[in-house]
């Protein structure tokens, strides 16, 4: 691949040239579950990692490689492994490095399926999360021991839009020997990339703005490949030392920068089984070719309807991190270009029950709970993606109870004001 390759050009090609023997210039869909060995001796080879090929969808897939070369290049990194959705890919991300008796720190404002696999369904495996306020740096330093495998951010939150200092995390985390993982699925490598900024793996729901269409689930593991593993041998055991299940090699010694990923394929994604079907990769490869006109008009119809909320008399309050009146837009504009994606959250007067209203009223907008589709989506979160988290928990992770969230589409901005303005109309009735 031309490392000069700029953004608008890799995701159209990074990752793939036609084969000498189809010649197609799409990327084929191997179909397959599994693949033909020439001998005995060739399957001992493969099996041993002696020899480069392939043995088993669940291992690796030539389409799914495809994919992982295009996602970890958009993303700067080393390697990728794509999993079946976006939380497998979260899971294995922690799993990679933690076990029972490990913890990581994790922002304490996230999506509610991750807060509660942190909270609750990591916590029944032994692996505890510590959560700090997200825009505290500081509070993430004092929760660390010794067992802390990594701390743990969204780029853009979804659905309270918070935005991290992804620097100054980085640079604790460092000084502390353990990683930074960062969620990058709402902001995308279009407009943010994690690990320029000091991140060390990226994590994706590739179903989101990512494929763009809203038809197919994956998820994506990044890794940078500037961690250290091997300077801290007695922290990074599951990297560094000989692994029992796999020949008793070390990860380190074996895979050099390449020892996260290549641990994440090897064990959390071979063994847990979470693996992505080559055909979903093959959708998920066409969404990627137009990332970057999608974003910037998701982008432009989100400013616009921000200041069109920002001044209706039924709403009160806004939350875009790419407004000027937001906290964190300084960061949006230090990290994410300036732009703040589409996902967007506001509170109508009237409270929950208002909130109720709009949501109902809405004629265009889909009524779902998926965001980075083209179309545009409206959900209350409060009862729908973190209903099973507490009120306090809800609060923590910035979730009111009067919180719509929208997630702002490539229809026209017209069409979307008019839309909104009606149903905001008919939720003060």
């Amino acid at each position: 691949m031309d490392k000069a390759w700029r953004f608008e050009t890799s995701v159209l090609h990074a990752g793939y040239e036609p084969d000498e023997h189809s010649r197609s210039v799409a990327v084929p869909i191997n179909l397959t579950a599994a693949f033909a060995f020439d001998s005995t001796e060739h399957s001992v080879e493969l099996f041993d990692g002696k020899v480069a090929g392939h043995i088993y969808t669940r291992i690796a897939n030539p389409t799914l490689q495809v994919l992982e070369q295009r996602i970890a290049c958009l993303e700067s990194g080393v390697g990728a492994t794509v999993t079946a959705s976006g939380q497998a890919a979260v899971t294995a991300a922690v799993l990679t490095i933690a076990g029972g008796g490990d913890n990581i720190v994790a922002a304490s404002s996230l999506y509610g399926t991750t807060f509660n696999l942190f909270a609750h369904t990591l916590a029944q495996y032994g692996v505890e999360t510590r959560f700090a306020p997200y825009n505290e740096p500081e509070f993430f330093a004092k929760l660390i021991d010794h067992r802390t495998k990594a701390f743990f951010c969204e780029s853009i939150a979804n659905p309270a839009g918070h935005v991290p200092d992804i620097s100054s995390l980085a640079n604790i985390a460092h000084e502390n020997h353990i990683p930074l993982i960062v969620d990058n699925t709402v902001a995308t490598p279009y407009l943010c990339r994690p690990i320029e900024h000091g991140a060390d793996i990226i994590v994706h729901s590739l179903t989101k703005y990512i494929s763009g269409h809203g038809i197919v689930l994956g998820g994506a593991v990044i890794d940078a490949g500037r961690f250290r593993w091997a300077d801290y041998p007695e922290r990074f055991e599951k990297l560094s030392l000989p692994d029992e299940a796999h020949h008793r090699i070390s990860f380190t010694d074996r895979f050099g920068d390449r020892a996260y990923i290549a641990r994440c394929a090897s064990v959390p994604l071979r063994s847990l089984g979470a693996v992505l079907s080559p055909l979903n990769a093959f959708f998920i490869l066409q969404g990627i070719e137009t990332l970057p006109l999608r974003m910037d008009r998701i982008c432009f119809n989100a400013e616009i309807i921000c200041q069109f909320l920002e001044q209706h008399t039924a709403v009160s309050w806004v939350s875009y991190a790419a407004s000027p009146a937001h906290p964190d837009h300084s960061r949006v504009k230090k990290y994410m270009r300036g732009k703040g994606s589409g996902v967007l959250s506001f509170g109508i007067r009237g409270g929950k029950e208002a909130g109720s209203r709009f949501h109902d009223a809405v004629k265009l907008i889909r009524r779902s709970v998926n965001i980075g589709d083209c179309k545009s989506l409206v959900c209350h979160p409060a009862s729908t993606t973190h209903r099973q988290l507490s009120k306090e928990e809800l609060i923590a992770s910035g979730v009111t109870e009067d919180l719509v969230r929208l997630s702002i589409g490539t229809e026209h901005i017209q069409d979307l004001l008019s839309d909104i303005d009606q149903a905001l109309v008919a939720s003060q009735t």
